[in-house]
């Protein structure tokens, strides 16, 4: 099992986009201190509040002040980017980084986020599947071609390759029913953030059916799962339960009321009307029965251990700022306890990575 830690950045209410990078790097200091095995960042466009729109230049100083940590994208968004580009920059980071990259991608959830990189959100999965194969054959070739529908390249020779060979491990972002067995077929490990659509036990069915398709597809051995978990926690359950719930119902409404607003928007999959009421209509027990892992730490590594065992997880990626308004006291707080209190008490063996 491997422990990861989510950050997203976020601008405090009043503060400065400076103080969000100062805060989030105590998290990212305290990290690499308590043995967390890998750090993970997300990627944002055109959202007010969060400075996370170049992912690799943050990893780029994490790189510089950290030794052992692994790097991780989650998710580079592929349909918005040059793969040439991205392919550079990656290797870039793992050689100077000394290997510590893992690279997670996803082609974006959002419309907005695609068209405002003059890229149509109906292309997505067309430009995300080129893409990768781009960035693989970049990596793992002197030099190369490639034709397709959006590319078209002729005897590139790509530089730097990746430190780790043949690249940095691949993981795939999953947010919704159709990913997972696309994904399977594709034969990379996932990280699955339940967002709009999962309860958290409720991802099983979609589990088996990205490893039937990883199976049917002829891929060797069985694909890693990994699942992004807002956590929060205190030795008191009631400061367990008060403490995070504001900041749980500013991001539950916040989740609703953009996802409403792509619920007649063309291209997209799902029910985007249904999934927003669904996550509106949900109370703050229901979420935190459902969707989080807050509590003592005995009530946690319960938690946890229930649903390592239930969906034959891989990774956990645990967030502790979940809808950004959680002081960062607290969040180093959870942080420790994590670490100290419920990673070494889970029915799993650690690995090492």
């Amino acid at each position: 099992m491997e422990f990861g830690i989510f950050l997203e950045f976020p601008v405090r209410e009043g503060g400065t986009e400076k103080e969000a990078f100062d805060e989030s790097f105590v998290l990212v200091n305290e990290a690499e201190k308590l043995g967390v095995d890998s750090l993970w960042l997300a990627e944002y466009h055109f959202s007010p509040g969060r400075v996370m729109a170049s992912p690799i230049t943050i990893l780029s100083n994490i790189a510089a002040r950290t030794e052992r940590i692994r790097l991780g994208t989650a998710v580079m968004l592929l349909p918005l980017a040059n793969p040439v580009r991205v392919a550079e920059e990656v290797a870039t980071l793992d050689l100077v980084s000394g290997g510590r990259v893992e690279f997670g991608i996803g082609r974006g959830t959002f419309p907005n986020v695609h068209e405002g990189f003059n890229s149509p959100f109906s292309e997505s999965r067309g430009r995300f599947e080129e893409s990768l194969e781009i960035i693989i054959k970049a990596w793992t070739n002197e030099t190369f071609s490639f034709e397709g529908e959006f590319y078209n390249l002729k005897d590139l020779t790509v530089t730097p390759k990746p430190y780790q060979e043949p690249h940095p491990p691949v993981r795939v972002g999953v947010t919704s029913a159709e990913s997972f067995m696309t994904t399977g077929r594709l034969g990379y490990d996932i990280l699955i953030n339940p967002s709009r659509v999962f309860t958290l036990a409720g991802l099983k069915p979609e589990i088996d059916g990205y490893h039937q398709a990883w199976k049917d597809a002829g891929h060797a051995g069985r694909g890693k799962v990994g699942l992004r978990v807002p956590v929060y926690l205190s030795d008191d359950p009631e400061k367990a339960y008060d403490e995070p719930m504001e900041s749980a119902l500013f991001s539950m409404g916040r989740l609703s009321d953009r996802v409403a607003s792509y619920a007649k928007y063309g291209g997209t999959t799902g029910n985007w009307g249904q999934e927003a009421e669904t996550v509106k209509n949900m109370s703050y027990d229901d979420w935190f029965r459902d969707k989080v892992a807050y509590g003592t730490p005995e009530a946690v590594t319960e938690k946890l251990n229930s649903l390592t065992e239930e969906l034959g997880l891989d990774q956990i990626m645990f967030e502790v700022n979940f809808g950004n308004k959680i002081d960062l006291d607290k969040q180093v707080n959870t942080l420790r306890l994590m670490m100290e209190q419920v990673v070494p008490n889970l029915n799993t063996r650690r690995v090492q990575i």
